[in-house]
């Protein structure tokens, strides 16, 4: 189970450093889009941390949002 959820979790990272990309939006600015700090954003990309469930809801949401989910 725990494998599951770190792979379900890698992916949405995954989703978002691709939206990040593709727009051309600085890991700040996403940040600062989230409602997070910069250091949060650039560890979740590190693989350091992984988002709480208010900031994957907001994640999700942002995809969604954009049509990338």
């Amino acid at each position: 189970m725990i494998y599951c959820d770190l792979y379900v979790m890698s992916k949405l990272i995954k989703k978002l450093e691709d939206y990040r990309l593709e727009n051309k939006i600085s890991q700040s600015k996403l940040a600062e889009i989230l409602g997070v700090t910069f250091v949060t954003v650039n560890r979740w990309f590190n693989g350091k941390f992984a988002p709480n469930k208010i900031q994957k809801h907001h994640i999700k949401k942002l995809l969604k949002d954009e049509g990338n989910e």
